[in-house]
């Protein structure tokens, strides 16, 4: 029994009466369900409402009489009743039409009278009549007056009044009557002896319409399965099957169903036959799980979804999508993308076809000077019905269209990427610092098929390596872990006869091997640069050096391009979409599904889910789709996704993700326990490693303190239900190719339990901010790091070798990405390294999360998380001032902040957000 008094803001005195909510059924069987009929006004003025349940509907006894405006004190009443107040923070949209403003005034008018949404209070103890928790149920009604810092949030009040005996509220069910979502930030209930309860959600509420179901919003306490409350148990089950839905039909745009599927979203035979890709799935390509959007099948193929095209979205849950500043943010982005995609295009006028580069200055003008468009050339695209409004009023304002900034790798020292000593000192400093490994063996053999892909050896000899060691033996040099190499031979020996078969696509399968000098100084020395064998030749391997005369310097440059070209592919194919975006995805379907926003590891990991989802399915959409921008902008073209997944069957395994691993298993650091991590480097100025230890240790030392402070209990991770079934939802389920693999992590103990989440957090932090933000950076620059070939180096019997030798430039130019090629994927490099305003950084708490967890421990642990990062940003500035450190200063060399934890906004090549957010 409990009655509601109205608000102190509502002008009128109302007396509401509801009745208990009374639940169907009992124990394990329960659903809660709060079905809310519409509010009628009786003939007194008196509210009334009724929430049936099953076959019983009851009545409040005693209704508690108005007494006109409220005071807006809380506490006990005299009947034995507590007056509580709950406190409900809504979120606005920041840039509305004005059909949406009056719709939001009509809403803040329907919520001020009681009509809008119902709240109901659960207690964390048992009511012994309905055998669930104690519940009371109000409605928001009136408005709260004190004034707000942000003009975009809105607060409304619910005043209940509960038994005295009620005990602790659990749990919130929230039902909106309206028409339409809105975001709930969060509901504090104030008027407990406790003190105020708080329910955190940054959350979209659904219209009753679109699902009848109530939300459930817990308050902010982590507990394990095993230490839930018994009012709010049903509910915890309940909420869990709710979010994993039963795995049917299309998923609709207000859903929040997590569930997984195959890769079969890429292709559009139905378009075009050329479009039709391959299903990532199974033995032959294997691939991580997505999330599942229920879409029909193509016409043409049964077995490949049909694919939304932009602008529709792809669905993915609610919760996952961009909120408005990211999306604005993204949406500049994008524009920005077509402006620039545009110079091409008027270049394209004066041709027939796109055209390459024909000197170094046409690439210093995408820069220095912008391109200035013809009256006529201007009127055509302004005309054009699918330029915007806004982009027309950016052409309008003058004749140069837009300028791309200076990349920092050409900033200080524009000839730098022509220089041997940068190109090694990327490979440890730069934008793909992760393939480079100790060379170990020699001779170097590959482990391809010989009956396919001809004799294993390598033509990288003893007698041509022993030339660069000053003295060396090639054995002495492997002892003294001297020698490095960058082995991309088999990985892309099996696509090289595909590849090149495609018009304006030429690569080779590449070795490089790098010399460690006694100076302290990594150099290439050789490299191998293979095709596959044809009839007339088994052996189809060309070494290159940096000889001391004309034809082998370009050569020489020639062969460190297509090196690079095949590091840009493998980077954005295999370590960065792969190793950090498609392999979190499982991580967090698996934890939505199984683990209750309760559970203090989803508490623990919900950071660094933040906008994955959706910028996975915007990268389906338009970036590694057939067709999109990685096929026409990368080697592999078509074959981009194949490799992709041929990595992941070949090289991906869970346990050598994590950072130490990593470097021992490429021996680029050997265990010692005195070290932190327990690993010592190779190669002490490695900044990648060097810094990313730093960065490892630091999430490592607040995982294990997290995980100590709630498994203190001998078993209680073996006991742990929702764990167990999450670790093994995400072998079985989101990595099934992967599933009987003898390698995956064993979940026994708490030890077990914080090497796996550091790992996963690595990657959605650190990892992915090594690898991504410095695409522009490094890649803004095309002959620094071309992602595609267009010819293969011209040899003296080639019909071209006199073009060579007449105009190597010309040759060298021809070779890169076109000019359409290159302004297209310089756009996408800038979109996806640029911070939006709203990133939240690693050891950062969003202000409006403030209330993420009660546990004060774990707060002033959290706190000490943040104090080491801070400490950590000041050693990384120390390193990178070091002229010891030759890899990260010197004349014209860009300091190493990749792994630096914070940043502002833009294209700043430095920080690290919780989150693989971009």
């Amino acid at each position: 029994m409990f009655s509601v008094k109205p608000d102190c803001s509502s002008k009128a005195g109302i007396a509401v009466r509801r009745s208990p909510a009374i639940f169907s059924g009992s124990g394990k069987s329960r659903r809660y369900r709060l079905r809310v009929p519409e509010l009628r006004v009786n003939g007194k003025g008196s509210v009334r409402a009724v929430i049936s349940s099953g076959d019983k509907t009851l009545e409040a006894a005693s209704p508690l009489e108005s007494k006109g405006e409220s005071n807006g004190s809380l506490g006990s009443l005299r009947g034995g009743g507590i007056e509580v107040r709950a406190v409900v923070t809504v979120r606005k949209k920041m840039k509305e039409k004005l059909a949406e403003k009056m719709a939001d005034q009509w809403e803040f008018f329907v919520n001020g009278f009681g009509q809008g949404i119902i709240i109901q209070l659960i207690s964390e103890e048992i009511d012994p009549v309905t055998n669930s928790g104690k519940s009371v149920e109000s409605s928001v009604r009136g408005w709260l007056t004190r004034p707000l810092t942000n003009s975009h949030i809105v607060e409304y009040a619910a005043n209940f009044t509960v038994p005295s005996d009620f005990g602790c509220s659990g749990a919130i069910l929230i039902t909106n009557l309206h028409s339409k979502e809105f975001y709930l930030l969060e509901i504090v209930i104030h008027g407990f002896d406790e003190g105020p309860v708080f329910f955190p959600a940054s959350t979209w509420i659904h219209s009753r319409k679109d699902n009848p179901e109530s939300r459930i919003i817990f308050k902010n306490q982590a507990s394990l399965p095993s230490q839930t409350p018994p009012g709010i148990k049903d509910l915890r089950r309940e909420d869990l099957l709710s979010i994993r839905g039963n795995g049917k039909g299309e998923r609709k745009p207000h859903d929040r169903i997590y569930d997984y599927d195959v890769y079969n979203d890429l292709g559009n035979p139905d378009k075009d036959e050329d479009l039709a890709r391959p299903v990532l799935v199974g033995e032959e390509r294997p691939y991580p799980r997505r999330c599942r959007t229920g879409r029909p099948p193509t016409k043409s193929d049964p077995f490949s979804e049909s694919r939304i095209e932009k602008p529709h979205p792809v669905y993915v849950p609610r919760d996952e999508t961009f909120e408005e500043i990211k999306q604005n943010t993204f949406s500049a982005g994008r524009m920005k993308a077509m402006l620039h995609n545009l110079i091409p295009s008027i270049a394209a006028t004066m041709s027939s076809s796109d055209i390459p580069f024909k000197c170094f200055s046409e690439i210093d003008k995408l820069y220095n000077d912008g391109f200035l468009l013809k009256d006529e050339e201007h009127k055509d695209i302004v005309e054009n019905p699918l330029v915007g409004r806004m982009m027309k009023q950016v052409m309008s304002i003058g004749q140069t269209l837009l300028k791309y900034e200076i990349p920092a790798i050409i900033k200080r020292d524009r000839f730098a990427w022509l220089r041997d000593n940068e190109f090694a000192r990327q490979t440890l400093a730069g934008l793909n610092p992760v393939n480079i490994e100790l060379l170990k063996e020699f001779p170097i053999l590959s482990k391809l098929d010989p009956a396919v892909y001809g004799p294993p050896e390598s033509a990288l000899t003893k007698e041509l390596i022993e030339q660069e060691l000053n003295g060396l033996s090639v054995e002495e040099a492997i002892e003294d872990k001297r020698l490095f190499i960058l082995d991309y031979h088999d990985m892309l020996l099996p696509f090289i006869k595909k590849i090149n078969a495609l018009p304006g696509r030429k690569s080779y399968a590449s070795r490089t091997i790098f010399f460690f000098n006694k100076t302290g100084f990594l150099r290439p020395i050789a490299i191998e640069l293979s095709l596959p064998p044809t009839p007339s030749s088994l052996r189809n391997k060309l070494v290159y050096t940096h000889g001391h005369y004309a034809t082998t310097h370009w050569t020489w440059k020639l062969a460190k391009a297509h090196v690079c070209s095949n590091d840009a592919g493998v980077h954005q194919l295999v370590n960065h979409w792969l190793k950090t975006h498609a392999c979190m995805e499982p991580y967090i379907i698996a934890t939505h599904r199984q683990l209750s926003s309760m559970h203090p590891i989803y508490k623990l990991l919900h950071p660094h889910m933040r906008y994955t989802l959706e910028i996975n399915a915007l990268a389906r959409q338009s970036l590694i789709n057939g067709g999109g921008i990685i096929e026409a902008s990368f080697s592999p073209g078509k074959y981009a996704m194949e490799l992709s997944s041929a990595a992941y069957k070949s090289l991906w395994r869970f346990d050598m993700e994590a950072l130490p691993a990593d470097l021992i298993r490429r021996g680029m650091a050997v265990e010692d326990s005195s070290m932190p991590c327990g690993v010592k480097l190779v190669i002490e100025d490695y900044p990648y490693a060097a810094d990313g230890l730093l960065i490892w240790s630091a999430i490592q030392e607040w995982v294990e303190s997290y995980v100590e402070h709630f498994y203190s209990e001998p078993d209680s991770v073996t006991s742990d239900l929702e764990l167990q079934a999450w670790w093994n939802e995400i072998k079985n389920k989101g990595h099934h190719d992967k599933r009987n693999e003898p390698w995956w992590p064993k979940l026994n103990t708490k030890e077990d339990l914080s090497g796996i989440l550091t790992t996963m957090i690595w990657i959605a932090s650190g990892q992915h901010a090594a690898i991504n933000f410095g695409q522009y950076p490094f890649g803004g620059y095309m002959p620094n790091r071309p992602t595609l070939m267009r010819r293969l180096i011209p040899q003296e019997n080639d019909p071209d070798y006199e073009k060579f030798i007449l105009n190597p430039q010309l040759t060298f130019l021809s070779s890169l990405p076109t000019q359409l090629q290159a302004t297209k994927i310089m756009a996408v490099q800038d979109t996806l390294s640029t911070h939006s305003p709203d990133e939240e950084y690693l050891g950062q708490v969003n202000p409006l999360h403030n209330h993420w967890i009660n546990d004060h421990e774990i707060l002033k642990l959290f706190d000490r998380f943040s104090a080491r990062l801070e400490e950590i940003e000041e050693i990384i500035h120390q390193r990178n001032k070091n002229n010891h450190l030759k890899n990260r200063s010197g004349a014209g060399i860009p300091p190493y902040e990749l792994l630096l934890p914070t940043s502002g906004p833009g294209v700043t090549g430095r920080g690290i957000p919780n989150s693989i957010s971009i």
